[in-house]
């Protein structure tokens, strides 16, 4: 598997973090929007 799937923090100087993770799956995001709408909603 390539690097960008993980999760990797790289340390850069005084403090400064260069930080990668896995973006999450479009199923996963329609599952959480599914289950709570509010964006734009009334009531």
């Amino acid at each position: 598997m390539a690097d960008e799937k993980l999760y990797s923090a790289e340390y850069i100087g005084s403090g400064t973090f260069i930080i990668s993770k896995p973006k999450r799956k479009k199923t996963k995001a329609r599952q959480t929007r599914l289950k709570n709408p509010k964006a734009g909603s009334r009531k």
